[in-house]
């Protein structure tokens, strides 16, 4: 976990995981359906959290990259995310049709 430095100087530590159950805790369901029943919802999710996790090592300091390297990964993710996001909100659409 990586740390910051707050007013005071003591060492706070930051969250720098942005995994997809934390970002959409109101889609808890959904995800979890999603990730065992639509195989490309299962690629997109694994995909993005690979990006999450190699741009946390990168914001460690165990990887390194480029300034350009870790903005085009975190793009990449941006778009995941959103996509992501659409199948989401498609997806509890559908579910909460009245039949």
């Amino acid at each position: 976990v990586g740390f910051t430095v707050n007013p005071i100087q003591k060492y706070v530590p930051r969250d720098l995981h942005h995994p997809l159950l934390k970002e959409f805790p109101e889609h808890r369901e959904s995800i979890q359906f999603l990730k065992v029943s639509d195989d490309e919802f299962r690629r997109m999710f694994d995909e993005y959290h690979k990006l999450d996790d190699a741009i946390c090592r990168i914001e460690e300091q165990v990887d390194f990259a480029t300034d350009q390297e870790t903005d085009e990964l975190k793009m990449k993710r941006a778009r995941l995310k959103d996509e992501i996001y659409r199948q989401l909100c498609r997806t509890t659409a559908k579910t909460s049709k009245p039949n």
